[in-house]
């Protein structure tokens, strides 16, 4: 029975109807292929390319403000690189204005110094222009030794000669600086037997001299006093002295 229900709905009334298919050779159904693979991939890009415009993502634009972008970028970079150009050189300037201002500080403070020192000379002077002193007295005023760096010594004094001073007054100066190196005392005389170095302490006035200079001393010593003495020519004794205590 089940053998007999097979046949009838294969071959039967009920079975499917009979289609008829024409065969096709496959060298025709290749380039039919590549033609419907082609519309699709173009007929992808159409539907793409429309759906990129409606989103407001066209492709032409796009790479318009890519171009654009690039072109302020470089425009930027450009006025980056000027502007620190710029502002290299503003540094400069300041530092150079900086130095100018500090210059000028140190100008105008010596310039303030040196007029305070000349008002007070200027005082001294006339002190001593009035003053009853007999002929040929001779002062030390204002004798100084500062210590500008490690074995470096500067000393200032102006010489006075008191009185009517009817004559110049002619010498020398000689300075006894007194210092410990390494646990022992010593003493070094200046000017030295150097002809060339005792020409700058002669001495030569009729009113008054100032006297700079400086002298040096091993770095590790220690100069505890400096007296200067003052010789008039032909004299073995001196006519004047005078002692400060650096330390």
């Amino acid at each position: 029975m089940r053998l007999d229900r097979r046949l009838k709905h294969r071959f039967g009334i009920a079975a499917a109807p009979l289609a008829v298919r024409r065969h096709v050779a496959w060298y025709w159904r290749l380039p039919l292929m590549v033609i419907l693979l082609t519309g699709g991939i173009a007929l992808s890009w159409l539907f793409y390319d429309a759906g990129s415009r409606f989103a407001g993502l066209d492709r032409g634009a796009t790479v318009d403000e890519l171009q654009r972008l690039r072109e302020k970028l470089g425009s930027l970079e450009r006025e980056n690189a000027s502007l620190r150009s710029d502002g290299a050189q503003s540094e400069r300037k300041m530092q150079i204005e900086q130095a100018t201002q500090n210059d000028l500080a140190k100008t105008v403070k010596t310039l303030q110094d040196e007029n305070a020192q000349l008002k007070e000379d200027l005082t001294f002077f006339r002190k001593q222009m009035s003053s009853d002193k007999s002929d040929g007295d001779l002062s030390i005023y204002r004798f100084k030794v500062e210590n500008t760096m490690p074995g470096e010594y500067r000393y200032r004094l102006l010489l006075l000669q008191g009185g009517q001073r009817e004559r110049e007054f002619q010498g020398k100066v000689q300075f006894l600086v007194s210092f410990t190196q390494g646990g022992e005392r010593l003493v070094m005389t200046l000017p030295s037997t150097k002809e060339a170095e005792a020409r700058a302490y002669n001495l030569n006035f009729k009113y008054y001299q100032r006297l700079e200079g400086v002298f040096h001393a091993e770095p590790n010593a220690q100069v505890k006093k400096v007296q200067i003495r003052v010789f008039e020519n032909g004299a073995v004794q001196p006519k004047l002295m005078q002692t400060i205590n650096l330390s």
